[in-house]
């Protein structure tokens, strides 16, 4: 097994700084799995259990300058490493302004991901910042748990408002409930709220649009004011919200009525699929 790569573009760097920054916040732990055309970030908590689970995924091309990796083995070139998501997130904060970056799997003493930086100093001449990041390879018999996930066929699917504004929504709502309803129509209409047994607080979103897809998969006889909702537990979903920095390019939530909402981002070219398992 080997991976080795390199960015020297800064604005690539910035980038996947924020890309790291984004998944420490989703995921205390997860794993990235390194082939040859891409990287991903998996969360694979089971959503049957009560747990979210996160799907990130990049070209290598629109990143790395250099890139070789060796999987395995020839017919599973794949490399399945488990790191704590902070570790990375926060060697690349050393990273601003650099010159270049290099990643590599290394051993020493253990496993780990080493992350060098080349930083230019005042007088011109660089030095070079070293971090090893401890890792667990993980075995082949245990990627079958790690694919991408089927996404399920949704209710509705609506176009989300911009995401900082509902995280002030729920922010406020989380020190009155728990629990969070998410509904949606074909209407374009998406309402966040809360019930208690003294108050019951609905915020409401109109005109957002819905996918074109939406309206192909809703049966013909529907009616589009019809809400669909699901039930969440609130902090899942201000942790969601808090690990989005930019308001990315394509926001889409799908509902599948009590039993999943399903988020699909777009952050330029970083897709990530993000899902919450409906409360019980």
């Amino acid at each position: 097994m080997k991976f080795r790569a390199k960015i020297v573009d800064a604005a690539c760097l910035n980038h996947f700084t924020r890309v790291s920054n984004m998944i420490a916040r989703l995921a205390k732990t997860c794993t990235l799995r390194i082939s040859p055309s891409r990287l991903n970030f998996i969360l694979a908590d089971r959503v049957a259990h009560g747990g979210v689970s996160m799907w990130c995924e990049l070209e290598q091309e629109n990143f790395f300058s250099e890139f070789q990796m060796e999987g395995v083995s020839a017919e599973s070139n794949a490399i399945y490493l488990e790191l704590i998501s902070e570790n990375l997130s926060r060697a690349l904060k050393t990273a601003q302004n650099a010159r270049a970056l290099k990643i590599k799997l290394t051993n020493k003493h253990f496993p780990c991901l080493t992350v060098s930086i080349e930083l230019l100093s005042v007088s011109n001449s660089s030095r070079i910042v070293t971090h090893d990041i401890p890792i667990k390879v993980i075995p082949r018999k245990l990627w079958k748990d790690l694919q991408e996930p089927t996404v399920p066929d949704s209710d509705v699917s609506i176009y989300l408002p911009l995401l900082k504004t509902m995280k002030s929504v729920v922010e406020k709502m989380k020190n009155i409930s728990n629990h969070l309803i998410i509904e949606a129509n074909l209407n374009g209409d998406l309402n966040l709220k809360i019930e208690s047994e003294l108050v019951c607080v609905t915020t409401h979103f109109k005109d957002l649009g819905n996918p074109p897809v939406a309206w192909e998969d809703a049966s013909q006889d529907r009616n589009p004011a019809r809400m669909v909702e699901v039930h969440v537990d609130i902090r899942k979903f201000l942790q969601f919200l808090s690990g989005q920095q930019v308001n990315p390019t394509k926001a889409v939530c799908n509902i599948v009525s009590n039993k999943v909402v399903h988020f699909d981002l777009l952050h330029e070219d970083v897709s990530l699929q993000y899902f919450i398992p409906a409360l019980s």
